[in-house]
């Protein structure tokens, strides 16, 4: 039996057009299940017989349309935690997302991502999870460094494209700040002026030996880590616990660990 498997792009808004599409071409087809249709963010490096492979163009429209529907009838909360899934770095992340909001819309079950006894809910967890754990050490351990102008200025390099849901957390905690949190992995800037909106950016090349840092950061980073030494208990130092607490891939980027 004849499968199709669309490829779409490696974002939300791709996805969700690729969920649109699924829709529409199971319905001008004539396919009686969802099964034999799949979502792929990339050209798989083997093509399977009897598959057909169709590229899918975004489509913001197409992806609105989705969105409203998933939230009008599936809530908030689950739309949150598909969004978490659909920025992760796992390939079958959109395959899964797709099925998962299939079994959503056909239950009218706003606790679908629950169902941990789905294969396409399980996996919708796996990747949400992974990104949401992500999210949470970003939080805790981004580090802002303030600039000439004035301006401040953090790097990550985040496994998952986590910054739209790490922008709003520190524009609420730093309204009146100018700041910009650039991830180096995506080359995406995150970008937020003073008592305004935040907004995303990318293209934009970076040279971080062009950016001059004000009088006294240096200062106030050497504090930072003479305080970090000061309030360490040297008998009860525990490296292992600590990879486990701050993994390693966060700390080039963290000021006491500079």
């Amino acid at each position: 039996m004849e499968e199709y498997v669309l490829i779409c792009d490696d974002s939300m808004e791709g996805i969700l057009t690729g969920v649109y599409e699924a829709y529409q071409l199971k319905k001008s087809n004539g396919i009686e299940s969802h099964d034999r249709i799949h979502l792929a963010v990339k050209e798989p490096d083997t093509q399977r017989l009897f598959t057909q492979y169709h590229p899918i163009r975004t489509d913001h429209v197409k992806a609105g349309k989705v969105t409203d529907t998933m939230v009008r009838q599936l809530g908030d909360e689950t739309w949150y935690r598909i969004s978490m899934a659909m920025v992760s770095d796992f390939d079958d992340k959109a395959d899964a997302v797709y099925h998962t909001i299939v079994l959503g819309l056909r239950a009218q079950d706003k606790n679908i991502t629950d169902r941990l006894q789905e294969d396409c809910v399980q996996r919708t967890f796996k990747c949400a999870r992974a990104s949401e754990n992500e999210l949470c050490h970003l939080k805790q351990f981004l580090r802002f460094s303030e600039l000439q102008n004035g301006m401040l200025y953090a790097k990550i390099n985040a496994k998952h494209h986590v910054l739209p849901f790490l922008m709003p957390h520190f524009a609420d905690r730093l309204p009146a700040d100018n700041f910009v949190v650039y991830d180096e992995n995506t080359q995406i800037f995150g970008l937020h002026a003073s008592y305004r909106k935040w907004y995303l950016m990318q293209g934009a090349a970076l040279d971080e030996d062009s950016l001059v840092y004000a009088e006294a950061e240096e200062i106030y980073q050497s504090l930072f880590k003479r305080f970090c030494e000061s309030i360490a208990i040297e008998s009860r130092i525990n490296p292992r616990q600590q990879m486990n607490m701050l993994p390693l891939r966060f700390r080039p980027n963290m000021t006491e660990f500079q």
